[in-house]
């Protein structure tokens, strides 16, 4: 060997030293956190994922205040991890709102460990995935039954230092408390048959009821029904409460005064019923028959509305049906209404989710390139996510994303755009949702934009199916949202509404109306609401029916 191929080697050698020491040196010298647990919390091995939180006051659990504009933590998956043995979040670990643990200021913080529990599904369709199973709590990972935590501990942080801090998950979150029958309110849950043997576990659906003043005094009377769309929930519909609050809950202080109106013997009798139907991507299916999350509709309307409609007493008649909702809800009543024309008797849909999808909020996925952001010439401008009503910004469509991406990534974050890609996307090439966007960047798939299009894009079915089922849904689609709603879902209303004003034969001959200034969810609720609905019914129901039964 010559001398010049010698000091080559040594050379070599050398420098691969110099970068190794130096990725040891880091590797060493850094803050990191170390999660573990016990057999005591959980005796088998783990696969899931992983999180540190810190918080600057104690408020509540550092868990409890992460969010959109919530308190900074990190996340990783972990498979198989076994009782005693550890997870390590580093610098590298992605996070939100800072990046990484190298972007926290020194200073003393509370820290808290959690470990959010997946199930494997091995579904019909021969994918296998690992998914977050809901536990009646409404995909809130934070406060889901069965997930570890550890106690949150004050803690002097320094990005710059070498220290370890260890963190015990020692306390299993408790299951869900169901609250019990009452006069007026009354509970469902069981396991579905479609969707557990399309997701090869047990998925349950539910739905609680609200009965009308007299139901029980009147046992020959049916009444129409009110479906009410939205988020998981098991308080009872419209917050209806019968025991009167302080003056400091407004919220509490609206179902007492609902429940004031209801229990008069001049309300608008009908059935109130809301429905849980959550899935292991969201609190929420969106009540589609989709790959991703699976024939929910078909459960929805072969198993779901035939059991409540077998345990009441409800006119099973269309014009009897009527729906409503709002946001999530609003899209989910529009939809059902559209897509099951012939079984459902009007929608009063609030503030629906996009219902065009040149306006996803505020990103037109089929020609846009970015949805984070939009190029004029040499200025990069970044896209907001949610307003106020006086046009400040509270927070950046990335940000949103990112906070999803950080509880869980294959659309495992139990969020809003997570949702939307498991419920109207195809499924990837891995068994998960193929994302819409690139959740990092924000660069869109436009293969996928198509995919919605022809599938669930609200105002491109109705444009393309007009002729067959626009006589089945005239007079029977209102629309209200605020035109400054908080989260631009206005704007594909409009587009919407384009559309059906150009309508003949039949002439939609319906409502939109906007809320001059208001943000989301501005639109006729409770009390309002419902008289609006019982004036529908007796617009459309039969000449040979007899309303005067229920309307006693």
């Amino acid at each position: 060997m010559n001398r010049y191929l010698k000091s080559g080697i040594f050379l070599l050698i050398l420098l691969a030293g110099l970068v190794f020491g130096s990725s040891l040196v880091k590797n060493q010298g850094e803050l990191q956190f170390e999660i573990t647990f016990n057999k005591g919390v959980h005796p088998a091995p783990i696969t899931g994922r992983v999180y540190v939180i810190i918080s600057q006051n104690k408020k509540r659990e550092p868990r409890l205040q992460t969010g959109y504009t919530g308190v900074p933590f990190w996340g990783k998956n972990i498979h198989s991890l076994k009782p005693g043995e550890t997870s390590v979040i580093n610098s590298d670990v992605f996070g939100y709102p800072l990046e990484s643990i190298r972007d926290i200021p020194v200073g003393d913080y509370y820290v808290q460990g959690f470990i959010n529990v997946y199930t494997e599904f091995k579904r019909s369709d021969g994918h296998v995935l690992w998914l977050h199973n809901d536990q009646w709590e409404g995909q809130h990972w934070n406060r889901s039954p069965g997930n570890l935590y550890s106690d949150a501990q004050k803690i002097h942080i320094d990005p710059s230092s070498s220290k370890t801090i260890r963190l015990v998950c020692k306390n299993v979150i408790p299951p869900v408390e169901i609250p019990p029958d009452t006069q007026w309110v009354k509970r469902i849950k069981f396991q579905s048959k479609i969707l557990s043997a399309f997701w090869g576990q047990p998925i349950y659906l539910g739905a609680t009821v609200l009965l009308p003043f007299g139901y029980h005094d009147h046992p020959d009377v049916y009444y129409p029904v009110n479906y009410i769309q939205g988020h998981f929930s098991l308080r009872a519909p419209y917050g209806f409460r019968k025991e009167e609050p302080g003056k400091e809950n407004p919220w509490a202080r609206r179902g007492y005064d609902f429940y004031k109106a209801w229990t008069s013997p001049d309300f608008p009798r009908m059935i109130a019923v809301t429905f849980q139907h959550p899935c292991p991507y969201y609190d929420d299916s969106y009540a589609v028959n989709s790959p991703n999350v699976g024939p929910y509709q078909d459960a929805i309307m072969k198993e779901l509305i035939p059991e409540i409609e077998n345990r009441f007493r409800i006119i099973r008649e269309p014009f009897a049906r009527i729906l409503s909702g709002g946001s999530t809800g609003g899209w989910i009543s529009l939809a059902l209404q559209v897509y099951q024309p012939d079984f459902f008797g009007g929608t009063f849909s609030l503030c629906p989710d996009p219902v065009d999808f040149r306006y996803h909020q505020i990103v037109n996925i089929y020609q846009d390139k970015n949805a984070y952001f939009k190029k004029f010439g040499w200025l990069k401008v970044e896209r907001p996510n949610i307003r106020s009503t006086d046009g400040s910004i509270r927070n950046m469509m990335k940000d949103e994303n990112h906070y999803e991406m950080v509880v869980g990534n294959k659309s495992r974050g139990g969020g809003q755009w997570d949702i939307w890609e498991a419920a109207w996307g195809p499924i990837g090439e891995d068994g998960y949702p193929k994302p819409i966007w690139d959740k990092k960047t924000g660069v869109i798939d436009h293969e996928v934009a198509e995919y919605w299009k022809e599938h669930w894009d609200i105002r491109h079915y109705l444009e393309t199916n007009w002729k067959e089922i626009g006589p089945k849904l005239e007079g029977k689609l209102h629309i209200y949202t605020g035109d400054m709603d908080s989260f631009y879902l206005n704007n594909a209303v409009a587009l919407l509404e384009e559309f059906l004003e150009s309508t003949k034969d039949p002439y939609y001959d319906g409502v939109i109306e906007y809320g001059d200034g208001k943000p989301h969810c501005w639109g006729p609720r409770g009390m309002e609401l419902l008289k609006l609905m019982e004036k529908h019914i007796l617009n459309f129901a039969p000449k040979e029916e007899d309303t005067s039964l229920w309307r006693y």
